[in-house]
């Protein structure tokens, strides 16, 4: 049932909330998390012994939604299955802007009281017009205003990464996990089983947000193939879209009926239409995060030749396979490249061919006058479209323990250069023994806006699929 943008846009930046059937046995949990909510919160339970604990939090409590005063804009529903259908229709007849109900038990359970039931919601739902999100979902998440999936959640300050998903879990954990490599949500919606707003009508909102730079989504299924197919193209020629798709294996599949009830779609004929649209495919949470990162961080490009930087040999030969290995290519410099590096670079225990094993040149502490020298001619060398550099965090993170100026240095360097060049740039800052150096690393660098990644295979996985979408763009062959 697609509805109007203005009703959507209302729904999903809400003014007015209210919680209904908040308890003390699952500690207020939704009150909770809406209590960094920007708008005017209210509650409605009806039960006498919940209420002083409701009242405690700060938060008004009724009897009845039909006595909250004013317009509502969104409802969180957390009441027994039962219960759903006659609280849905006081929603309608309040004329809410929206509802989402986190109540479970419908027919993704298969049986025939929770078929009925969902029937019944939908009915409710298309004669009262009333935009419902879920069944069996965890709602909206909306960073600026504050409203919340988990207690978890940041809020206060708009993210730049929308976000669809069938799995309430995944949807808090895209939030948190991607927080921690610099991916902030704008708008999230956990839509469950989806029987009225399904996955077309957020994309097509997301498409249009002008907070939203990047679109991801993990799916299972979808109801209408040629309308998602349909807001899929729109929203690819606006803005990158990363799809995870669930139930790919044949238990996979049976498991997506028991979750969400959603029918599950051949993997080969899912990656073509999304190949086809020109959205991109990922495989688990990790994935996803890597390849909206390297497209929120790294620069856009349709060439595939990548300028390799590492600090020794060995490492110069695992980062070239890796990024190889994906379809991306490892060429020989120029030959005006190579004549300005054979003037000063120490090929004793290195090499400047492509890769650049460079550790002996600039030396483990990272000169930044030399460092600068390489970043200029590979952004200068007609072969290279791309750069990435590995960090050799090995022997440097007791340094940087020991010196916090160094990495300053180095990352000073890093983004000096990553603003100058019209090259995307990637780093690669992989785990070591040192771990917690390295993580305090790696938060520095994403505060600096680079695009750090834990291993040359992510790395290259990212970049190249962030590729195939500045390709798909300009009217190019994508693999």
């Amino acid at each position: 049932m697609p509805i109007s943008s203005d009703r959507l846009r209302r729904a999903l930046n809400p003014r007015t909330a209210v919680v209904v059937g908040s308890k003390k046995a699952d500690g207020y949990m939704w009150l909770r998390n809406y209590s960094t909510f920007t708008g005017q919160l209210s509650s409605v339970q009806i039960d006498p012994n919940e209420i002083p604990g409701i009242e405690a939090l700060g938060v008004k409590n009724y009897t009845s939604l039909l006595d909250v005063p004013g317009e509502v804009d969104y409802v969180m529903l957390a009441v027994p299955r039962p219960v759903a259908p006659r609280v849905l229709a006081d929603c309608a007849k309040k004329g809410v802007g929206a509802v989402a109900l986190f109540t479970s038990g419908f027919a993704e359970t298969g049986e025939g009281e929770g078929i009925r039931l969902q029937d019944e919601l939908l009915r409710i739902a298309r004669d009262g017009d009333v935009a419902l999100i879920g069944p069996n979902c965890m709602g909206l998440y909306n960073r600026r205003l504050g409203i919340r999936q988990s207690a978890e959640q940041g809020s206060g300050d708009a993210g730049d990464v929308g976000f669809i998903s069938q799995s309430g879990t995944h949807a808090i954990n895209f939030s948190l996990v991607g927080e921690q490599h610099g991916v902030r949500v704008s708008t999230s919606v956990s839509i469950g089983n989806a029987i009225v707003l399904d996955v077309p009508d957020y994309l097509d909102y997301l498409a249009d947000d002008a907070d939203t730079k990047v679109i991801a989504m993990y799916i299972e299924g979808v109801r209408d193939g040629p309308r998602f197919v349909r807001s899929l193209r729109r929203a690819c020629s606006q803005k990158p879209v990363v799809v995870w798709k669930g139930g790919v294996t044949a238990a996979g599949a049976r498991a997506t009926a028991s979750h969400t009830g959603a029918l599950a779609t051949s993997s080969a004929v899912f990656r073509a239409v999304l190949r086809q649209a020109g959205a991109l495919a990922a495989d688990s949470l990790e994935d996803t995060i890597d390849v909206v990162k390297a497209l929120l961080y790294a620069k856009p490009a349709t060439g595939r030749r990548m300028g390799l930087m590492a600090m020794t040999g060995g490492q110069s030969v695992v980062i070239t396979d890796a990024f190889v290995t994906v379809g991306l290519d490892v060429p020989r410099l120029s030959g005006a490249s190579y004549a300005e590096l054979a003037s000063f670079f120490n090929i004793i225990g290195g090499s400047y061919q492509n890769p650049l094993d460079m550790g002996g040149t600039i030396g483990f502490g990272g000169s930044a006058q030399t460092l600068g020298k390489l970043f200029a001619i590979l952004d200068a060398d007609p072969n290279v479209d791309a750069i990435a550099m590995e960090m050799a965090a090995g022997f440097l993170a007791r340094r940087w323990q020991a010196d916090p100026a160094s990495l300053d240095g180095l990352l000073d360097s890093l983004v000096a250069h990553q603003q100058r060049s019209a090259k995307p740039f990637v780093t690669i800052l992989q785990p070591q023994h040192v771990e917690e150096i390295v993580a305090q690393a790696r938060r520095r660098m994403q505060e600096r806006g680079l695009a750090v990644f834990p291993s040359f295979e992510r790395a290259a996985r990212a970049l190249n699929r962030a590729i195939d979408y500045h390709r798909f763009r300009a009217g190019m062959d994508v693999p």
